[in-house]
């Protein structure tokens, strides 16, 4: 699902919100492995060093997250963008020169099972537990319930590469 841009948090309610990163959105796929763009384009090819990360995503299981690239406390997009070149050795060299970062904010198949009709907590606690078992490629993106730490977020992450906050309600799908 596509967020909506909002000028302000939404009211009071039953939301969880997690910053929104400035990457590329990917959903990543166990078994034969894929690493698809929003537009449903293939992504791996331009991130080989994500291909170790996304066997460890154990069969029936669908991600969706951000790719990013990392500098020192930042995210660097414009490094990200140049990551896309279509000679395989340039992707290659650039995989060890600024590699990506797998950001997971969704778990949308688990273990075989459709979790997209699911509630989000429920999705998400799914997601944390999954997440702890995977490499150093993945991170779980941070989420709370509380619309203050969410607002700081905003503001302190901003110059981390935080493009927003993304509001979740908690029992939707």
């Amino acid at each position: 699902m596509e967020a909506r841009v909002a000028d302000l948090l939404p009211p009071e309610g039953d939301w969880a919100f997690e910053p929104k990163w400035d990457g590329f959105r990917a959903i990543a796929w166990s078994g034969e492995v894929r690493l698809d763009s929003r537009n449903q384009r293939p992504l791996l090819r331009y991130f080989p060093e994500l291909e170790a990360p996304l066997r460890a995503l154990p069969a029936g299981t669908v991600v969706d997250g951000e790719v990013v690239v990392v500098r020192g406390d930042r995210l660097d997009f414009d490094a990200l963008q140049n990551r896309l070149h279509p000679a395989a050795s340039r992707a290659a060299r650039r995989a060890g020169e600024t590699p990506a970062t797998l950001v997971a904010f969704d778990l949308l198949a688990g273990d075989g099972r459709d979790l997209r009709a699911a509630p989000f907590d429920e999705r998400r606690e799914r997601l944390a537990a999954l997440a702890a078992r995977l490499p150093a490629s993945w991170v779980l993106t941070p989420s709370t319930i509380d619309r203050e730490l969410a607002g700081r977020w905003f503001d302190e992450f901003e110059a981390a590469g935080c493009d927003g906050i993304v509001a979740k309600r908690r029992q939707g799908p």
